[in-house]
């Protein structure tokens, strides 16, 4: 199967369905309501995700409570989204991000997307970031954070952010790598009041 709307080959944590309309995928999340399985949804691909815990929602944490110090203490106005889900059946393309911001103003999409990767392959999740119309995404992994900023024909991976130029990217990722969440925060931010 070679198609556009793929990643790699697709996680040991998620089954992927093919031919589903939007009306069978509103369907299936009333009947899976409840039990924390994630629905990734692109032009009649369906990824069902079994949830992460501890491996993903402890850096998620902790990358967006550095996000937000660092935000706070540049008095960046900003509002956090989490996890709403993104897309309707026009778009053809449907995604819970992991953790998601507006900044300046509450907007409909958000300016600002954060994906904890745990393990690849699956549905394209820039595709439809793409399809939305979300400005920034990114992607935390073993550490590490890759940022792509929509262009006119897709989105470029970049070394600096467009919404946050004076953030460094690579010090952010320094500080989400540390095992103490608490310390890192606080750390961070004395590290940002000196920049």
């Amino acid at each position: 199967m070679n198609s556009p709307v793929l990643e790699k080959p697709t996680r040991q944590n998620s089954v992927l369905l093919y031919n589903l309309t939007w009306d069978a995928l509103e369907r299936l999340d009333v009947e899976l309501e409840g039990t924390g399985a994630r629905l990734i949804y692109l032009d009649g691909f369906l990824e069902i995700t079994a949830p992460f815990f501890e491996e993903h929602e402890e850096p998620k944490c902790t990358v967006s409570r550095l996000i937000e110090a660092f935000m706070r203490e540049r008095g960046i106005r900003f509002y956090i989204r989490g996890s709403t889900t993104l897309g309707k059946r026009k778009d053809g393309a449907r995604r819970e991000p992991d953790e998601s911001y507006s900044l300046g103003t509450k907007k409909p999409i958000p300016d600002l997307v954060l994906e904890i990767t745990v393990t690849s392959g699956g549905i394209s999740k820039l595709e439809i970031y793409k399809r939305l119309k979300v400005p920034e995404v990114w992607f935390w992994e073993d550490g590490t954070i890759s940022a792509y900023c929509l262009q006119e024909n897709g989105y470029e991976r970049v070394a600096q952010s467009s919404l946050l130029p004076d953030l460094d990217l690579v010090v952010l990722a320094q500080y989400s790598r540390m095992a103490d969440q608490y310390d890192a925060v606080n750390e961070f931010t004395q590290v940002i009041r000196g920049m």
